[in-house]
């Protein structure tokens, strides 16, 4: 049986700083990771979606992951994202990887919008390949299908290598279904920072957060508030920064998290197309409340 229990709280999609001239920017990435683990967070996600990976080539995603692994340095549990819409080319990159990390998130299939049946052959291929242990992320917004509650109690039924879901359907009545249903030791994890705490309340076991790249230690503390079912105070962490969470996606993510970074000193806001800067009002926004924060 796999070990989950690393894989509760809060994990934190890392994002990927670049200098002005686009190239990545590890500098800066250091003072990142150093501020999430220095904020007590339980693991780390890195090129996630939070982290730009549709736009980083694939030898920079050797050296970003070389980087943060060395950096880390065992400290936190390391989650690489690796995903795509082609089952073998997901497998093949899962299985070539010779970093070694703790777990492998790996996005629903996108654009190409497949069956349920699809989507259970698409994880029971890239789980039969990978040395890792899978988290599914059903992202329906992003990727234009919805992991069903029964397809994803199929898998974790049925694929012993998938250990958890990061969910991020929205739809609570949907990851009520898994929490009801599910074995024992499979993990259903928020997608959506927002949600976390509603999500807790009902048995969810943590997070995959974007604002704790920003408020590591509040985050954090929220939801170890939760995870000892002391829902009074991790309510009033929720309140204090429901706002921000609200301004960090007004214009998309990542660009709300890279204006909150840029704010705070940790890295310049600079994004890739064709993603762009939070426009002016929304980084305005951002930085007032900060300040209150």
């Amino acid at each position: 049986m796999l070990n989950v229990s690393k894989f509760k709280g809060t994990g934190v999609a890392i994002v990927t700083p670049f200098n002005n001239d686009g190239s990545v920017d590890f500098k800066s990435f250091e003072k990142v990771i150093e501020h999430i683990i220095a904020g007590k967070c339980e693991y780390l996600v890195v090129l996630g979606t939070t982290g730009e990976s549709p736009v980083i080539s694939k030898e920079e995603k050797r050296e970003i992951t070389k980087f943060a692994i060395e950096k880390i340095n065992g400290r936190v549990p390391v989650v690489l994202g690796i995903g795509g819409n082609y089952t073998k080319e997901v497998a093949d990159t899962i299985n070539k990887n010779e970093f070694k990390v703790d777990a492998i998130l790996s996005v629903c299939p996108y654009y190409n919008k497949p069956q349920q049946q699809g989507i259970f052959e698409h994880y029971k291929t890239i789980a039969n390949a990978s040395p890792y242990p899978i988290m599914m992320y059903n992202v329906p917004g992003r990727s234009g299908v919805n992991i069903k509650s029964e397809t994803t109690l199929k898998i974790a039924n049925e694929i012993e290598k998938v250990i958890a879901v990061k969910e991020a359907s929205g739809d609570l009545y949907q990851m009520a279904q898994v929490i009801k249903n599910k074995p024992k030791d499979f993990l259903v994890i928020s997608g959506d920072d927002s949600l976390t705490l509603p999500l807790m309340s009902i048995g969810g076991d943590g997070i995959i957060s974007v604002i704790a790249n920003a408020y590591p230690k509040l985050f954090s503390d929220m939801v170890r508030f939760c995870m000892n079912d002391n829902f009074a105070e991790a309510r009033k962490i929720h309140l204090k920064l429901t706002d921000m969470m609200n301004a960090l996606f007004a214009d998309g993510s990542p660009g709300g998290i890279k204006a909150a970074l840029s704010i705070k000193g940790f890295c310049q806001n600079n994004l890739r197309l064709p993603l762009v800067k939070a426009n002016e009002q929304t980084f305005e926004l951002i930085k007032k409340l900060d300040k209150e924060i």
